[in-house]
């Protein structure tokens, strides 16, 4: 099934230099292992594609049922210097919650995850 990221997580996002740091916060605990599982640095990189420059990094915080991801290379240099609309990364957050995930059914309705609109 295809699930949004929307309607299952939150996310802020911001910068640090010239990487965009996106925060991926679970909406509820049962979901969290889900996103663990399917969002990975290679699907967010898959994602930002034709955006960022560098690699992507991600960091697991169960205890906050959030995961970080580090987007180098996003900003052109960063908030002082580059000449980028979001030059502080703020939409990154946005975007992220744009990703649709590929769930397998079981998964989804084992979750009670509401269905992606077609």
């Amino acid at each position: 099934m295809k699930k949004r990221l929307v309607d299952i997580a939150h996310a802020r996002s911001g910068d640090k230099g010239d990487t965009a740091n996106v925060g991926l916060i679970a909406k509820h605990a049962k979901y969290y292992p889900l996103l663990v599982k399917h969002v990975t640095a290679a699907r967010v990189a898959r994602h930002f594609k034709g955006m960022i420059t560098g690699k992507v990094e991600r960091f697991e915080l169960p205890n906050l049922r959030a995961l970080n991801f580090l987007l180098h290379g996003a900003l052109d240099g960063g908030g002082t210097l580059s000449l980028k609309t979001d030059a502080q990364g703020k939409v990154f957050s946005t975007a992220m919650l744009r990703l649709v995930l590929d769930v397998p059914d079981s998964d989804a309705k084992a979750l009670g995850l509401p269905s992606a609109p077609a």
